[in-house]
């Protein structure tokens, strides 16, 4: 039996989500616009194209970085 929900760290916080939820799923649960941010799933970048498709999974330590412009 597949759990329904898994445990991930996210920004050193841990944060049940729902089994099998995309990045992209995380990032409108949170409210995250894709296009200001910079995601790492255990110390990888997860590029923007690939949000839709990379699954998150019990353990996952997820890193949300938001881009700020300035000058």
């Amino acid at each position: 039996m597949i759990p329904l929900a898994c445990k991930i760290s996210l920004n050193d916080a841990v944060r049940t989500v729902v089994t099998g939820m995309t990045v992209e799923q995380l990032l409108a649960d949170m409210k995250l616009q894709p296009r200001f941010l910079a995601v790492e799933l255990n110390r990888r970048v997860v590029p923007r194209a690939d949000h839709a498709t990379t699954r998150l999974a019990d353990g996952d330590r997820v890193e949300i970085v938001t881009l700020v412009g300035g000058g």
